[in-house]
């Protein structure tokens, strides 16, 4: 039955195992071999041996960080690894005014939500030709609070993205204000564009635009943008090309899902970005302040 199923094994091997009892430590090791496969996969297959010794912690399981990692080698998984990025999609308007850099690579100068969203869209083939994906991300929680996919690169792929962003945490609270929150972004001429800039104005929002051609600029949007790529587009690539638009979305919006309310994030002490909000408000609760 074996060999009918493609398993290529000496009918002595076969005999020899049936001569030998299983052990309950090969069985709780079989066991727990099922169980990270299980939580890898529930992690879109992306995490490697720190992060999947994180997840199985927070999962209960009790387990050393050598003990995942000789898990995941006996289960043949491993790790995503980010690949050097080399397209540039940002074009610049040299007549607009630009916003000036209010954020100064202060990655961590944010001790609160909504003091730092940070802005950046990337290109991804498909069947039907190029298409754009836009994303603002809170730089306190790394939560991906706005996103927009298009065909083109207008305007209306970061306007949108920024409307959505604000929708989102209008519909959290009614008393969410705008007022001092940062927009940090590149100098792609959709940021700097008239509709974009009056949009950020009525919002109360201040533009901050980094250094032209410096990636380390928006070096936070950056690895948002890397880890879409990385855990997202080539994955799915790799076994079948994406459609279009609409497969694009779709699968888009199911990362941002896993992205804000599953995948654990080392830059915030391996917390969710939700998780990361909630503790925030709570300590707020506690402290009788107001957020």
């Amino acid at each position: 039955m074996l060999s009918e199923h493609g398993v290529m094994i000496a009918p002595g091997t076969f005999y020899k195992w049936r001569t030998c009892p299983i052990s309950l430590a090969q069985l709780d090791e079989a066991h727990l071999v099922n169980e990270i496969v299980d939580l890898y996969r529930r992690n879109k297959r992306v995490y490697g041996v720190r992060k999947m010794w994180h997840a199985a912690r927070r999962a209960g399981l009790r387990l050393g960080r050598d003990q995942v990692g000789r898990l995941m080698r006996i289960a043949g998984i491993q790790g995503v690894r980010r690949g050097a990025q080399h397209t540039t999609t940002t074009s610049r308007d040299e007549r607009a005014p630009r916003h000036p850099d209010l954020v100064r690579r202060a990655w961590k100068a944010p001790n609160r939500p909504d003091a730092v969203w940070v802005a950046d869209f990337t290109y991804v083939w498909t069947a039907a030709g190029f298409c754009y994906t836009s994303f603002i991300t809170d730089v306190y929680s790394r939560r991906i609070l706005g996103w927009k996919t298009s065909m083109s690169r207008t305007s209306d792929l970061v306007t949108a993205a920024l409307a959505q962003a604000l929708a989102t945490r209008r519909r959290a609270s009614g008393e969410f204000t705008a007022n001092g929150l940062i927009h940090h972004s590149d100098a792609g001429s959709q940021y700097t564009a008239l509709a974009f800039t009056e949009q950020l104005a009525e919002a109360g929002i201040s533009g901050s635009i980094g250094t032209i051609g410096d990636a380390l600029d928006n070096a936070l949007m950056e690895s948002t943008i890397g880890l879409y790529k990385t855990e997202l587009i080539k994955p799915y690539a790799s076994t079948r090309n994406w459609s279009g638009l609409s497969e694009l979305e779709r699968e888009t919006a199911e990362w941002v899902r896993w992205y804000n309310n599953e995948r654990i994030h080392s830059s915030i002490d391996y917390m969710t970005p939700i998780e990361r909000e909630v503790m925030y408000s709570d300590t707020i609760a506690q402290r009788g302040e107001v957020a």
